[in-house]
């Protein structure tokens, strides 16, 4: 820094120097005026080249700054494009997560619907199952009784003939009146 501030001091003082000696050895009179005029025609064709260089200057840093702008907004839509993608990448694959475990929940319920209606095909099974057995039994106790009431029905009649021909082997057979014809 202090190299560079101790140049721009030197290089002002070194042009005055030099102005100061041209100036006196140019001589008097006519000739000093034309140095002067040409002195100050150099000085004002350093300003116009300064000028120029400045305005050159200028307009390149505006050039840059365009193109500087133009590759941040490339870089900016190329990032946004970029992030763009990144969130389409994601939402379809929670998309297709989603579908995933929409199928499974359906092929759950529907597994266990299908469990559900096993059973309740495998209890009215057993429940109709059980019914004809139970009426199976009752009908084979009915014609147990039946058959009992029949067998005992028989007892009692082979009993009664039984008792019968004994009363009629014992005693000896009653004549019945005979009912007068007008009665039947």
């Amino acid at each position: 820094m202090w190299k560079s501030r101790g140049a721009a001091v030197r290089t002002p003082l070194a042009l005055l120097v030099a102005a100061g000696i041209a100036v006196p050895l140019g001589g008097c009179g006519n000739n000093s005026r034309r140095s002067s005029d040409e002195a100050a025609g150099a000085a004002a064709v350093e300003t116009e080249e300064a000028t120029e260089a400045r305005r050159e200057e200028v307009a390149e840093t505006e050039k840059n700054r365009e193109l500087l702008s133009e590759l941040e907004a490339k870089r900016r839509e190329e990032a946004a494009e970029e992030q763009a993608k990144t969130t389409e990448k994601t939402a379809l694959a929670k998309a297709k997560k989603r579908a995933q475990k929409a199928d499974k929940e359906a092929k759950k319920h529907e597994a266990e619907a299908e469990a559900k209606l096993k059973q309740r095909e495998t209890t009215l099974k057993d429940e109709t199952l059980k019914r004809e057995q139970e009426a199976a039994t009752k009908k084979q106790e009915e014609e147990r009784k039946q058959s009992a009431e029949r067998k005992r029905a028989a007892e009692r009649r082979k009993a009664e003939a039984e008792r019968a021909a004994t009363t009629q082997q014992a005693a000896p057979p009653a004549q019945t009146p005979q009912q007068p014809a007008w009665s039947e």
